[in-house]
């Protein structure tokens, strides 16, 4: 599934991005490719394009310098309207609590960063339907003693 060659950048999520991105997105639309393709094409992983192409992943530091760019993260309007976003917003509303629990049953006292994280999208079949698994791989921080 393809989006349209011209990208609507006076909507979310592409109202604020640099014409660059929008750029990007009109190129992968008018070659009909996937971010996962685009991340094969160039040795990255999918969910980094993809944040690439939003403004919000980290680039090497010689890059950000060349092109004059540095991300740009965050969510947008809270609660979140997207019916994606807003989804995940609301399991972490649901489940954030007991998930900590476990984290801190697990891990001790900390947090899991985002900073240091991979994430991966993936699809599983199921009778039901298919399922999206959502997998965030941060690294522990335990919260320090002073």
């Amino acid at each position: 599934m393809s989006q349209a060659s011209t990208i609507p950048s006076s909507i979310a999520p592409y109202a604020n991005l640099p014409s660059a991105n929008s750029k990007l997105f009109e190129a992968k639309a008018k070659k009909g490719i996937t971010f996962d393709a685009i991340a094969k094409a160039i040795g990255k992983d999918e969910v980094w394009v993809a944040a690439a192409f939003y403004g919000q992943a980290k680039f090497t530091e010689e890059d950000s310098r060349k092109y004059h760019w540095w991300p740009n993260r965050g969510l947008g309007p809270m609660p979140p309207t997207d019916p994606v976003i807003y989804r995940l917003y609301d399991s972490v509303l649901v489940y954030g609590t007991a998930i900590k629990a476990i984290i801190h049953e697990k891990f001790g006292d900390g947090i899991m960063s985002m900073i240091d994280c991979k994430v991966t999208v993936e699809r599983k079949p199921d009778p039901k339907g298919d399922r999206a698994v959502l997998t965030f791989g941060g690294k522990f921080l335990p919260y320090a003693k002073w």
